[in-house]
């Protein structure tokens, strides 16, 4: 038997595991993983510059791949600055590994130097948490850490070695060991059966699909499902690009903030929901009784008690969301005919035509939905785009268009500022030929934006398109509605024309390059510029676009209110109705 470093044996499994790149920090408590790295030429190593960043980048990485990624600090305030990051991946249901080195395992109960009960601190968002006291347990922990991480619901998981344990020495052959076998959950048949009777039944079918479709790779599966019952599909944000934004079928988002007012219209309409792999968030779902009243609901969860969490539906099945619908597929097959396009099916077309919002402003100062015009016209099919939480995700999840899956990454249920950059730093990684796309808010920004120098550093190319109103924007909007005030929320001191820090110049001195735009007409170009520039000389290059500043993002109670609107909606689908 082959005779090596606990951390030799760790990183083996590791690269057997599917990982050829993780994102951390060296530091005296994690020193030996890192030599065992150094060793092995499967692995890269990015150094970031903060822990979250690495957490972050190594969720961007799993979510590109929907393999597992890693992260990895030393002890103490290492593993408390994940925190954030393995609370991201466990709320929007992300595979991944965060490793952290510990004091000694004589040290533990002395107070030694950086020992934290780290394994404690992060249980609530971890799917298990480990502290290895045994040398000879390392490849097995880990190897029980990737299963974990991928089967059932996807989820983060916590390693903590102490010191010593790394440097232990242990018997281990990697040509005898294996992947953990993930088996999927598959659907009880006689609830597809029933599934499927009330999908048939109704007149006003929709199809909700959640980032669980994209977790289990079930895109293609589902869109084959709707094309064949001609029922329309709404994603969640979440399950964005789970169907092409031009595809006739595609519904657009149902919610509170990121949504479309043909979808919310639609979703009022239809008369049954077959949710797959959603969890029915509060900014989707906003007023449940709204939500629910007059329409059935068939939930499938991959994870049985999410089903009933936020309201009972009609029938839930616990399944994992490719094997649901590819039976469901069967049994349809079996049962009907293949489907044409129904008068539902055309009052979606109608709906969506009706009530889509304009984007082609030409103000100045800009208008924000005039960003993602341009950004819908310059970046391709192809382009993979990170955004975090603001009013610009609101505005993204209203005007941008997106047509494949896992090519809309956003941290959707936690929302932590600074998500986006080093998330693109995970994803370019992962997917080195795909253009990568990084819209950010100018607060945002700030958070993270030290991580520009390991894109740099790594040579790293990406685009950043900052939408800057020099507010923290977000709250700035509920502040002036709901409290009357203005207070706290200004970042602007004028630097950098009125709107704060000069963000062109913050990302120069990293190493970067940079643009201010002011007009709208420059927008295309300047966008096609950093395009051009990323892939030249191989850096981060930000577009920094100053918007209106007391631009709003249209949310609220959309739900509700869009029943007042129903007059207006139909004159103008008979006006949409005479044109055709």
């Amino acid at each position: 038997m082959p005779r090596m470093t606990t951390m030799e044996a760790a990183v083996a499994v590791m690269a057997q595991e599917g990982v050829d790149v993780v994102f951390g920090i060296p530091g005296a408590a994690i020193l030996p993983l890192y030599k065992a790295l150094s060793q092995n030429p499967a692995i890269k190593s990015i150094t970031v510059r903060h822990e979250e960043g690495a957490t972050h980048s190594a969720d961007g990485w799993a979510r590109a791949t929907g393999n597992v990624g890693v992260a990895i600090g030393t002890s103490g305030p290492a593993g408390t600055n994940m925190v954030t990051g393995l609370y991201t991946a466990w709320a929007d249901s992300i595979p991944m590994i965060t490793i952290t080195g510990q004091a000694p395992r004589a040290q533990l109960h002395r107070e030694g130097f950086q020992a934290v009960d780290i394994c404690s601190i992060v249980k609530p968002v971890v799917k298990r948490s480990f502290l290895v006291m045994e040398p000879a347990q390392v490849p097995w922990v880990f190897r029980e850490a990737f299963r974990i991480a991928r089967e059932g619901r996807p989820g983060p998981v916590h390693i903590d070695l102490p010191l010593d344990v790394q440097q232990a020495m242990i018997d281990y052959n990697p040509e005898t060991d294996h992947r953990l076998p993930v088996f999927p959950m598959p659907p009880y048949r006689p609830a597809i059966e029933k599934a499927l009777d009330m999908l048939l039944q109704a007149k006003r079918p929709i199809i909700l699909a959640g980032g669980g479709v994209i977790n289990a790779n079930a895109s293609d599966v589902l869109r084959e499902l709707a094309e064949y019952l001609q029922v329309p599909v709404s994603p969640t944000l979440m399950g964005w690009g789970t169907i092409p934004a031009d595809h006739p079928l595609y519904v657009g988002t149902v919610g509170i903030q990121t949504q479309t007012r043909a979808a919310n219209q639609i979703f009022l309409e239809s008369d049954f929901v077959l949710a797959v792999g959603a969890r029915f968030a509060e900014r989707h779902t906003g007023n449940l009784e709204v939500y629910t009243k007059g329409r059935k609901f068939v939930h499938i969860d991959v994870e049985a008690t999410q089903i009933g969490r936020i309201f009972q539906p009609d029938l839930g099945i616990v399944s994992d969301a490719r094997l649901a619908l590819e039976a469901l597929l069967e049994t349809a097959k079996s049962r009907v005919a293949r489907q044409q396009p129904r008068e539902w099916v055309e009052r979606v077309g109608l709906l969506k035509e009706a009530k889509d919002r304009r984007m082609d402003m030409d103000t100045v100062p800009i208008k924000p939905a005039r960003v993602f015009k341009a950004l819908n016209t310059v970046f391709g099919t192809d382009a993979i785009f990170t955004t975090a939480i603001g009013l610009y995700q609101i505005w993204s999840g209203q005007f941008q268009h997106v047509y494949k899956p896992r090519h809309y990454l956003v941290c959707g249920q936690a929302g932590p500022l600074g998500w986006e950059i080093p998330a693109a730093i995970g994803v370019k990684c992962a997917r080195p030929e795909e253009e990568v796309v990084a819209v950010v808010g100018d607060y945002s920004f700030e958070f993270l934006m030290e991580e520009i120098a390991v894109a740099v550093q790594y040579h790293i190319p990406m685009v950043i398109v900052m939408l800057n109103n020099g507010y923290l924007g977000l709250i700035r909007q509920p502040s002036k509605y709901q409290y009357d005030m203005n207070f706290g929320v200004d970042i602007s001191y004028g630097m950098n024309e009125d709107r704060g820090m000069d963000n062109v110049l913050a990302v120069e001195a990293m190493g970067g390059l940079g643009k201010k735009v002011m007009n709208p007409q420059d927008l295309e170009s300047a966008m096609r510029w950093a395009q051009e520039a990323s892939q030249t000389h191989q850096l981060p290059v930000l577009v920094e676009v100053f918007i209106e500043r007391e631009a709003d993002a249209a949310m609220g109670p959309s739900l509700d209110q869009i029943r007042e609107f129903d007059e207006v909606i139909d004159r103008d689908i008979a006006l949409a109705s005479e044109r055709q």
